[in-house]
């Protein structure tokens, strides 16, 4: 479990670099599922979370995109 946290909160400091709003809106978000969950004891809830966040941490990677202004009117 403790290795898919700190897996997701490196994805989010390699997606989000240089975005601080972004940043801290996926910290506490991750902080946040991962707080709510830390009771559960079944075995299968638990391999069902962490393939939940394994796929987040694809979906990271792969879909979002940072956009950076260079000019007035470009992107």
């Amino acid at each position: 479990v403790l290795k898919v946290f700190k897996s997701l909160h490196r994805t989010r400091q390699e997606v989000f670099k240089n975005d601080a709003r972004a940043l801290e809106a996926a910290r506490q978000k991750i902080n946040e599922e991962f707080r709510n969950n830390q009771d559960e004891t079944s075995e299968e809830k638990i391999k069902e979370f962490l393939k939940i966040a394994s796929d987040v941490e694809v979906i990271l990677r792969t879909s979002v995109i940072q956009a950076v202004h260079t000019d007035a009117d470009k992107i």
